[in-house]
Formats: C-alpha cells, structure tokens, sequence
C-alpha cells in the first residue's frame, strides 16, 4: 500500500463569539432558502454555476474516490426532452404507481405531474452517481459509500447556490433512466437528482409549511 502524502490543515480557529455570530447569521440565511416551482426565464452566469459546482466537488467522499458528475442543460431542447420524459414518468406516478398515503402527504404542497419549470428555468442541473469508476486503459474501480459522498455533495451544491443569490428545485421523477438516454450518460452512472436552477418568478409563491424544532431533530447527550 503507498504511504498516505499528508499536508498542513489550513484551519484558522475563530474567537468564540465570531463562531457564534458565523453560525447564527449561517442559519438565519439558509432558512430563507425554500423550494421554488415558478421560475423566470432570466439566464443565469455560467461562471456562477461553475463556482457553485467546484464547491460541491469539495464534498467529502468514500476514499476520496469523488463518485459524481454532474451534467448543467441550458439547451432549449434538451430542457423541453427531459420536460416531456419527466412529465410520463409523473403521470403514472399520480396516477397508479404512488400509494394513497403517499399522495396525502403530497397534497399539502400543491404538486402534481405538470413540471413547467423544467423548461422556463434557465438551468437544469442532472446529478449523477457513479457506481464504479473508469481508468484510462479501461480498468474499473469500485466507488464506496456513493449514495452518501452524492448526498453530501449535493447539499454543499444546493446550499452554495442559495448563498449565491439563486433559487432551486429538487427533482426526482421515479425512475429516472431517461435522463442517461437524454443527456448520453455511460452505464456507470445512475441519476441521483434533477436540480432545477434560476431566479424566482415575480409572482413566485411558496407552499405555508414550517419546519420541525431543534428538540424534534436533534439529541444532545451532554455530561
């Protein structure tokens, strides 16, 4: 086994108040992050897209094996192709494949299988997870903990573009197969999530729901 090459850690360590400051000023801007459904068409800078996305690729990973890749549709007609595959996918989902209490729970949020934002936004974001890797003379190297290293990843993606100015959506029509056939995506990769990407319609509005309390989602076993 080769040797572990180890560098510094470049950590500064902040005086207690400024690490309080840090992570209540942190929460009070993530929690105005919410769901959007009603996107304008204005284009957003690729440059922002590309930053945001570096600091996804910044996750942590099984073995530093980095197991996803990510696939940024701006084309028109690529966005109206996974639309119209999404859409048949949702259909049979409302329709037949999704139990009752699944429904129920869905009610409350409005949704239903019309996906417009697939096409008005300007940007769709399709995350892929891969199972294995591919050396350049075509060896395969078996990717570990993948659904977790993508999980991750895409929450440091969801939150850096909030933090960035921009609204999402996460999307993920049941199966999504279509996407590899869409975006020509090689067997190894398994879409994770289709991330919808913009800025909010002037008239974009929200469902009224509220989120658990810190006793409901957190236990503090303390001496």
């Amino acid at each position: 086994m080769t040797p572990a090459v180890l560098r510094p850690l470049n950590f500064r360590r902040r005086a207690a108040a400024e690490i309080r400051e840090r992570a209540a000023a942190f929460r009070q801007d993530i929690e105005r992050r919410r769901t959007v459904r009603q996107f304008s068409s204005d284009p957003v800078e690729r440059e922002v897209i590309e930053q945001c996305l570096m600091a996804a690729g910044s996750a942590p990973s099984g073995a530093n094996l980095q197991p996803w890749h990510f696939v940024v549709v701006s084309d028109p007609r690529l966005k109206q192709a996974i639309r119209e595959a999404a859409e048949r996918e949702e259909r049979e989902f409302y329709s037949s494949r999704a139990p009752q209490e699944w429904l129920d729970a869905l009610a409350p949020l409005g949704t239903d299988e019309h996906k417009p934002f697939l096409e008005e936004a300007p940007c769709l974001i399709a995350i892929f997870a891969q199972s294995y890797g591919v050396l350049p003379d075509g060896r395969k190297v078996k990717n570990y903990y993948v659904q977790e290293s993508v999980g991750i990843a895409t929450g440091i993606l969801i939150t850096a573009l909030h933090h960035a100015g921009l609204a999402t959506l996460t999307h993920t029509p049941s199966p999504m197969g279509f996407l590899n056939a869409i975006l020509d995506r090689p067997a190894n990769e398994r879409p994770f999530l289709l991330l919808v990407v913009g800025y909010p319609a002037d008239n974009a509005q929200v469902p009224a729901i509220t989120k658990k309390r810190l006793p409901e989602i957190a236990t503090f076993l303390e001496p």
